[in-house]
């Protein structure tokens, strides 16, 4: 009979022994919300593992003693400092030595999952015999690390593709995504799925009766790790990883994958070396690193706004493409919603379209309709005089909105916000009239508004910052990311990207190729080239940013933007810049003599940083920090760098100064270093 814990003191695992003699362990990371995996956290494992070894009781559960989840993973900052110190190989190797330690422990072990399981939290649960799950629309469970710039370190590796074939073990971690306790029981990654309220007894009921795996997971688990069978399948998966993310900008799913074609078939601690030494190489890179800096911008993000917002129900003016479809997600994320516009027509468009992004959205079909139970159409604008929150989204133009204010405003209650989806006018140009001035302000999504995560707060010099936080507070609850921006013309996204788009826009009217200039934006690490992002924008669009933001930051205007026919605007009419079929751009082949400007890149990219620096300096955010994050998930700017500060202070200031000027002597004043270049700031040391 095991003798327990007798003279060891634990700071982060509570233990209790049953009187079936099964040990409870419960994670409860002193002074933090979520359970992390600290090193410190590690080793008082290693010390309860090595009691256990020598003295075994009939069973061990491990659990998380958090309402909020199991284990959300290592714990990164810790993860920094080593990699500051060059300390990562020690971390990680003490991580694989305490896991195996669990896995070779002398009696049977379950992993008891409610809640977030992710990363370390799931190499632990791997470790163990077994695996139970709660079936909480809250538990994920999943190895999200690539989108660190690494991969699984403490044995996800070496053990996922041995418990459910390497196809769909390979699969998660590629992509690191997560997956519900019922997927997870079908992929073989969980052994029993139980009711919240059931689960310690379903854990303890399996560390008594065990489990027997299917013949089909044995054998795929045998048979897609054979040599020659990773020899096959390993380029097949690089080819489609490729599809999404270049090698040079994303090493870690490659290595990932060359770790298992190479050693895939080895013994245990042959496996946890191998992707211990390739882990501790990744780490190393400026991917990781600026892939893990912004999961905490995106952490920091997350952090703004208040929980109690007060916002229930939502009016939306305006049912065009932006307006029906914040309506339509608003309501997916459990808003009521009614929307309104000048003719039925318009809003019966917009509901169709909410329909779709239901059903593409929402698998349970309960969920689903209540989801369209929630999104009304409202001819009549009835909704706003009981909406906690009215969204104006119809055409650019200050005289049309300061009109539809004048008429909405006196209807709405007297603690209700006023807020504008303008994507450029300022507006101090808009409050002016306005009965409660302190209660209007921009929330600014971006198109498409289902896939872009962003949501600009536009400030303006009367509004409270009561607004300010409950508007943070909203864009939380529909799971997007708030950024608060001051208002002037272009706010943070649309004036940085701008003079990018207008230059790609300038070289396309010298000539040069928009197949070409496209290519050279994306090998830079962009999502897309920006020829073929003014077509999906559309170019009548671009063209009234265009007219907005081009007197403001003393541009001109290309001929592409100046006059653009009626039904040639672009991916929405079949024709634009590109031909358009499928939803697809029809480029044209380049000649293969054809050299691209050896300054091309530099005429893109500096034109955006450019801009970018002068943002900082105008206080348009608060902080490089939040600039980076808004241009990152605003634009989609090449994640792997950083963000756009980020990128000048690994590439140098006054290197790229240097290339400014250089740019300026040969092809105008548009290149003229803005303001801001001096700044200390851009001299900080690159995390």
């Amino acid at each position: 009979m095991f003798q327990g814990f007798d003279g060891l003191r634990f700071t982060h695992w509570l233990t209790e022994i049953r009187e079936d003699g099964v040990v409870m362990l419960s994670l409860d990371r002193k002074d933090a919300p979520v359970n992390a995996l600290s090193q410190d956290v590690l080793i008082e494992l290693g010390a309860i593992l090595e009691r256990l070894t020598i003295d075994p009781p009939k069973g061990v559960v491990i659990r998380s003693n958090k309402p909020a989840g199991f284990i959300a993973g290592a714990d990164l900052k810790e993860f920094q400092e080593f990699d500051r110190k060059g300390t990562v190989n020690d971390a990680i190797r003490r991580g694989q030595t305490t896991f195996q330690r669990l896995a070779e422990l002398p009696c049977p072990t379950v992993a008891e999952i409610h809640g977030h399981c992710l990363g370390g939290g799931t190499e632990l649960a791997l470790a163990c015999n077994y695996r139970v799950a709660s079936n909480s629309d809250t538990t994920r469970i999943g190895l999200p690390e690539t989108r660190l710039g690494i991969f699984p370190g403490w044995g996800g590796t070496a053990r996922l593709p041995r418990l459910i074939g390497a196809p769909a073990a390979m699969d998660l971690m590629l992509t690191g995504r997560t997956v519900s306790a019922a997927a997870a029981r079908n992929l073989g990654l969980i052994d029993k799925v139980a009711e919240p309220a059931m689960l310690t007894e379903t854990a303890v009921a399996l560390l008594q009766k065990s489990v027997q795996r299917p013949f089909k997971q044995i054998f795929l688990a045998w048979g897609t790790n054979l040599w020659l069978v990773r020899q096959v399948l390993a380029p097949q998966m690089a080819k489609q990883v490729a599809r999404k993310a270049r090698k040079e900008h994303y090493p870690a799913p490659y290595a990932l994958i060359e770790v298992w074609r190479r050693h895939g078939s080895g013994g245990i601690q042959a496996r946890l070396d191998a992707e211990r030494r390739s882990v501790v190489k990744l780490a190393g890179t400026s991917a990781a690193r600026n892939l893990i800096r912004i999961f905490f911008l995106t952490e920091r993000l997350k952090g703004l706004g208040v929980k109690e917002h007060g916002i229930r129900q939502i009016h939306v003016i305006g049912a065009g493409v932006m307006g029906g479809d914040i309506a339509a997600w608003s309501a997916s994320k459990g808003f009521n919603v009614t929307l309104q516009d000048r003719e039925q027509r318009f809003i019966d468009s917009a509901l169709t379209r909410g329909r779709a992004l239901f059903d593409k959205r929402i698998k349970n079909t309960d969920k689903r309709e209540a989801a369209m139970a929630r999104l009304a159409g409202d001819l009549e604008g009835k909704g706003a005089a009981g909406a906690d929150l009215v969204i104006e989204a119809i055409i650019e133009n200050p005289d049309a909105k300061r009109e539809l204010y004048a008429g909405v405003e006196s209807r709405m209650k007297s603690d209700a916000i006023l807020a504008t989806n303008t994507s450029s006018i300022p507006l101090n140009q808009l409050r002016d009239h306005l009965q409660r001035p302190g209660q209007f302000a921009g929330l600014h999504y971006f198109n498409p508004v289902a896939q872009m995560p962003l949501v600009e707060i536009v400030r303006h010099d009367r509004m409270t910052d009561e607004t300010q936080q409950r508007l943070a507070g909203f864009c939380r609850a529909i799971d997007k990311f708030p950024i608060p921006v001051a208002g002037t013309p272009g706010f943070l996204v649309n004036r940085v990207l701008f003079p990018y788009m207008l230059e790609a826009a300038t070289a396309y009217a010298e000539g040069i190729p928009g197949p070409v200039i496209d290519k050279v934006a994306v090998k830079f690490g962009m999502p897309m080239g920006p020829i073929e992002l003014i077509d999906t924008v559309g170019l009548d669009v671009a063209a009234g940013v265009s007219k907005e933001l081009a007197p403001f930051l003393g541009l001109s205007i290309p001929a592409a933007l100046a006059t653009v026919e009626k039904d040639k605007r672009g991916k929405k009419d079949g024709q634009g810049l590109y031909k358009w079929e499928n939803g697809k751009a029809v480029k044209p082949e380049i000649p293969k003599e054809y050299r691209t400007p050896a300054d091309l890149e530099d005429r893109l990219i500096l034109a955006l940083l450019n801009e970018a620096v002068a943002c900082l300096h105008e206080n348009i955010v608060a902080d490089a920090d939040l600039l980076d994050a808004g241009v990152i998930f605003g634009t989609g700017f090449a994640p792997f760098r950083g963000g756009p500060i980020q990128y000048i202070r690994s590439t140098g200031a006054d290197v790229l100064l240097e290339k400014l000027k250089a740019l300026q002597s040969r092809h105008g004043d548009r290149f003229a270093p803005r303001p801001g270049w001096d700044s200390p700031v851009l001299r900080e040391r690159a995390v």
